[in-house]
């Protein structure tokens, strides 16, 4: 089966030897993602609803590289430093999958990578098999 593996381009993926996605077969996985712009700087310091959209947009890149939407997405873990800041992240959330409804999960973590980082997200969508003629 075809594997694919798609870069953020961030240099620590070949330090720690990961891939932002993986698409193999009609899954796409889509790594834990944090709110960082192109160079590596947090965006949304303190305010974990905007790192929650700024996760989901990148995630949404990585999706499209693969082939995938939002909408394929069935399934998403999040990642939180601080439990009482559930529903800004949740209404983030909502925002983007309100109509898909994957299964999904929130868990609050003692901390991130980057003690700015406030949220991490990852996912996993199927995509439909390709009907053969």
């Amino acid at each position: 089966m075809a594997r694919q593996t798609i870069s953020s381009g961030a240099p620590w993926e070949s330090i720690v030897g990961y891939s932002r996605a993986v698409k193999v077969g009609n899954y796409v996985h889509v790594a834990g993602t944090t709110s960082v712009d192109k160079d590596g700087k947090v965006v949304g310091k303190d305010d974990p609803y905007s790192q929650t959209k700024q996760i989901l947009k990148i995630i949404e890149a990585a999706l499209a590289e693969a082939g995938a939407t939002m909408k394929d997405v069935v399934r998403s873990r999040i990642f939180i430093t601080d439990i009482s800041q559930w529903e800004a992240v949740g209404r983030a959330h909502g925002e983007v999958f309100g109509e898909i409804r994957p299964a999904a999960t929130m868990v609050e973590v003692k901390a991130l990578i980057n003690p700015e980082l406030m949220v991490e997200i990852e996912v996993d969508a199927y995509l439909e098999p390709q009907d053969k003629i």
